[in-house]
C-alpha cells in the first residue's frame, strides 16, 4: 500500500472520484437519497407511536430538566410518575420499531415526530 492509498483508507482524505463509477476505494457515489439508505422508499411513513398528551407534557418537561425530580416538581407529580410516563413512552417507540432507550433518543424522536424544535431549546 503506498502512502497516498494509505492516506485514503483512513479516511484523512475523501477517495478520487471517477466520473463514470466507483471511487478508488471502490465506492458508489451516492446519488440519491435512497441509494445511501439502502433499502426503502425516499419519503416513506415513519411509524409513530400513539402518545397521550399528557405523555408529550412529560417527555418535553423531563427533556427541558436536569432529572427527573426537577420534571416531576415543574409537573406537580411524584418523579415516580415521570418514571412511570417514561417506561410508557419507550415501550410505545419500541412497539413501533423505533427504540429510544436514552434521553438523547428521545430528545431525537420528540424532533423527529413533532412534539418539538430546535428552535424551543
Amino acid at each position: 500500500m503506498t502512502a497516498t492509498t494509505q492516506i485514503f483508507a483512513t479516511g484523512a482524505l475523501p477517495a478520487p472520484r471517477r466520473a463514470d463509477g466507483p471511487d478508488l476505494m471502490g465506492h458508489k457515489p451516492v446519488a440519491r437519497l435512497a441509494d445511501y439508505r439502502g433499502s426503502g422508499e425516499v419519503g416513506a411513513a415513519i411509524p409513530r407511536p400513539s402518545l397521550s398528551d399528557r405523555e408529550i407534557e412529560v417527555l418535553l418537561a423531563w427533556l427541558a430538566a436536569d432529572s427527573k425530580e426537577d420534571a416531576a416538581a415543574r409537573l406537580f407529580i411524584s418523579a415516580s410518575t415521570v418514571s412511570t410516563h417514561l417506561a410508557r413512552i419507550r415501550a410505545k417507540y419500541t412497539a413501533v420499531g423505533r427504540g429510544a432507550p436514552t434521553k438523547t433518543h428521545l430528545f431525537a424522536r420528540a424532533l423527529q415526530d413533532g412534539y418539538t424544535g430546535l428552535d424551543a431549546w
